[in-house]
C-alpha cells in the first residue's frame, strides 16, 4: 500500500547535502501503456547496466522559498528544473518537507543525452535515491532494504522505468502472479537463483544510429495505447511472455530468449507504427544493422542479437563466453559504420 511510504511529517529540517549514483536499464519485456498515477499496464523486466550511470548531488536550503535549479554537465537546464520541481510537488504526499525549502541539483551522465540510454530512469532514480537520503537525514532512519524499496517507488512517479534502476540484475515491475513480492508501485530483484548463469554476464553494446531528441516522448508514447486497437492483446501477450520468459531463464535457453526478446523490441515499434497517429521511430540504419545480424548469427550460429527502445538506436545483446571476441570484432568491423559519427557506447550487465 502506498501509505507505508508516507513520512512523518514533523522531522527537524535542516541544509544538507547528499548525492547518490544511479544506472540505467534496458527492458526485455517492454513497459508500453500505462494506467493513472504511472501504473503499468504489463509487468516488464529489464537488465540493469553497469556503466552507463547518472551522477547526482542535491543541496537543499531549509527556508528558502521553493524553488528547484538543475544543472546538467554543468549548464543550467531550465525546462528540466521547471519538470523537477513539478515533480517534487507531487511526491510532497509522500515527503511532506519536501516544498519547505531550496534546492540546486548537478547531476551528470556517464552517456551522451539522447543516446538510446534511458537517461530519465538513471536520473529520476539518482534523484529519488537523494531524497531519500535527506529523508532519513531528516527523521528516523529506515531499514537499507525498505530505503531502496522507496526509492524505487518514488522514482517510479517521475519516470515509471525508472524504478527498475535501484537494483542489480534482472529487475521487475507491474504485479503478476508468476513472481511473489511484484508490485505496480515499485520494482524488485528477479531472483537470482532462477536465472540460469547463461544469463548472468551480458554485454549491450549501443549502436548510435540517430543522435538527438526522440521523435516521440515516452509521455506520448503511453498515452497512443490508450485507444490503440491493439492494447488489450498487447498487455496479454506481455504477460505470457513473462510467463514465458520464466523457464527460459531457468533453463538457460539462449535460442529462445533471443527470440523472446527480439520480438518484443518488434512489437514495441509495430504499436507505434499502428498508432493514431502513427509514427516510424526506426531509421534506415536500423533495419540495415537488424538485417546484419540476423545474417551473421545464421551464418555463425553466434548469440548477437538485439533490443529496441522507443528510437532508432540498437542494443546489441550477446553473452560473455568463448566467442564473445569473434562477435566483438563483428559489430566493430561491419556494424559501427551504420552508426552516426561511429558512436558505440559499451556497457554490461553481471550479477
Amino acid at each position: 500500500m502506498e501509505e507505508e511510504f508516507i513520512s512523518c511529517s514533523s522531522y527537524h529540517i535542516k541544509n544538507h547535502q547528499v548525492s547518490s549514483v544511479c544506472s540505467s536499464n534496458i527492458a526485455l519485456i517492454k513497459y508500453w501503456g500505462k494506467y493513472k498515477n504511472q501504473i503499468p499496464a504489463n509487468p516488464s523486466i529489464s537488465y540493469t547496466l553497469d556503466r552507463c550511470r547518472t551522477q547526482t548531488n542535491i543541496e537543499f536550503t531549509k527556508g528558502a522559498p521553493f524553488s528547484v535549479k538543475v544543472f546538467l554537465s554543468g549548464k543550467r537546464e531550465v525546462s528540466f528544473s521547471e519538470k523537477i520541481e513539478k515533480y517534487f510537488r507531487g511526491v510532497s504526499r509522500y515527503l511532506p518537507w519536501v516544498e519547505e525549502g531550496r534546492y540546486v541539483i548537478t547531476t551528470e551522465n556517464t552517456f551522451p543525452h539522447s543516446s538510446g540510454i534511458a537517461s530519465s530512469a538513471s536520473g529520476f532514480g539518482a534523484i529519488a535515491k537523494c531524497l531519500v537520503q535527506l529523508d532519513t537525514s531528516f527523521g528516523q532512519p529506515q531499514e537499507p532494504a525498505f530505503e531502496t524499496k522507496k526509492a524505487s517507488f518514488l522514482a517510479r512517479l517521475g519516470s515509471g522505468s525508472a524504478c527498475r534502476s535501484l537494483y542489480k540484475g534482472l529487475v521487475v515491475w507491474g504485479k503478476t502472479e508468476g513472481l511473489a513480492g511484484s508490485s505496480d508501485l515499485y520494482a524488485v530483484v528477479y531472483p537470482p537463483d532462477k536465472v540460469h548463469p547463461v544469463f548472468k554476464n551480458f554485454n549491450d553494446w549501443v549502436l548510435l544510429i540517430h543522435k538527438g531528441q526522440k521523435m516521440v516522448s515516452s509521455t506520448l508514447g503511453h498515452s497512443l495505447m490508450e485507444n490503440h486497437p491493439y492494447a488489450e492483446i498487447r498487455f496479454t501477450q506481455a504477460c505470457k511472455n513473462f510467463s514465458d520468459l520464466q523457464k527460459i531463464l531457468l533453463e538457460g535457453d539462449i535460442k529462445e530468449f533471443i527470440r523472446l526478446v527480439e520480438h518484443e523490441a518488434l512489437t514495441l515499434h509495430a504499436l507505434m507504427m499502428m498508432s493514431r497517429p502513427a509514427f516510424i521511430l526506426m531509421k534506415r540504419g536500423t533495419l540495415e544493422v537488424i538485417e546484419r545480424i540476423w545474417s551473421f548469427r545464421k551464418e555463425t550460429g553466434l548469440d548477437l542479437f538485439f533490443t529496441l527502445d522507443a528510437g532508432a538506436n540498437v542494443h546489441l545483446l550477446f553473452p560473455e563466453g568463448p566467442e564473445t571476441e569473434k562477435i566483438k570484432s563483428f559489430i566493430v568491423s561491419e556494424l559501427l559504420a551504420y552508426s552516426q559519427d561511429h558512436t558505440l557506447i559499451k556497457d554490461e550487465i553481471n550479477f
